[in-house]
């Protein structure tokens, strides 16, 4: 049996003279958390419903939990839990409610228990009466997260599970996923916010359909070829400008009080910062970040370099 939990190669959809997904492979492990980034419109969600059964490829082959996702999409709906964009529970229910119809829907014999478990571990026991329509953005969030996990899943696809959500909901909602992962269950997420994408297990990105690269962090980082400086000082932000109309600086940007600088040649990039130098503002080497390496591979896809 593969060791993937999931594997497609050249996984394609066109709708209509439109290619959203073109020639994607992925292959993901048990237990894996995998983070999957793009632009709006990149083929993220696409890709998620071609994995999960809900679209069928308009070419390329799959399995998902062992399944072919051409051939046994509805063995592969029973064994995966897929979340949407948009909170699409009943606003008009409880959260109790909401857990037992869901479980009526899998026929579960045992939806009573289930349903009591998850309220407990989700920690909705205070608020197992409450319409879920008057939760907050990150309580609704996890309680669409609870209604795919009553059947007990084996795979997680999250699309954008935290968009909206303010930041320790969004930390608790991590929390969770990481202590799944160590249950066993496979994670594919994708994502828009970059501490978000820290924290899975491996990571790929995809722009006009096109997967770009994948890999862990720190593999995705060192295979970029990128080489940065951060500067700081008094008005640093000034300078941006200047530094952007430099060929060898491919991307330029304030963090907060210093600027941040990108290349592909070391010494090009040094090079190039030298001029602005001086007592008022220090520039020093650093490691690029995984937005950094993220931009510039949208900016390559589109031709700005």
């Amino acid at each position: 049996m593969t060791e993937y939990v999931i594997d497609v190669q050249k996984l394609c959809k066109t709708f209509g003279d439109k290619q959203v997904v073109c020639n994607v492979d992925m292959k993901v492990k048990k237990g894996e958390i995998f983070g999957f980034l793009g632009p709006n419109g990149s083929g993220k969600t696409t890709t998620l419903r071609l994995i999960c059964g809900l679209l069928l490829p308009s070419s390329g082959s799959g399995q998902c939990l062992g399944y072919d996702i051409l051939k046994q999409s509805s063995l592969i709906k029973k064994n995966i839990g897929y979340m949407t964009q948009r909170f699409s529970l009943y606003e008009d229910l409880t959260v109790r409610e909401n857990l037992d119809f869901f479980a009526r829907v899998y026929q579960m014999d045992n939806r009573k228990d289930r349903v009591a478990t998850l309220l407990k571990n989700m920690d909705f026991t205070d608020r197992s009466n409450q319409l879920a329509g008057s939760l907050s953005g990150g309580w609704k969030q996890r309680l669409a997260l609870a209604c795919c996990l009553l059947h007990e899943p084996k795979v997680l696809l999250l699309d954008e599970p935290t968009a909206g959500v303010d930041p320790k909901a969004r930390r608790d909602f991590w929390d969770i996923i990481h202590d799944l992962a160590h249950e066993g269950i496979t994670t594919l997420v994708t994502t828009h916010y970059m501490d978000e994408a820290e924290r899975c297990t491996r990571l790929a990105y995809i722009a006009q359909g096109k997967l770009l690269t994948e890999g862990t962090m720190e593999e995705i980082i060192a295979a970029s070829g990128l080489y940065a400086w951060s500067g700081s000082g008094p008005e640093i932000g000034a300078l941006i400008n200047q530094l952007r109309t430099n060929p060898d600086i491919i991307l330029a940007a304030i963090f907060g009080n210093t600027l941040h600088v990108c290349g592909i040649d070391e010494k090009k990039l040094e090079a190039a910062i030298t001029p602005y130098q001086s007592a008022q503002h220090q520039w020093k080497p650093i490691a690029p970040s995984i937005e950094d390496v993220f931009i510039n591979l949208v900016d390559h896809s589109h031709g700005k370099r």
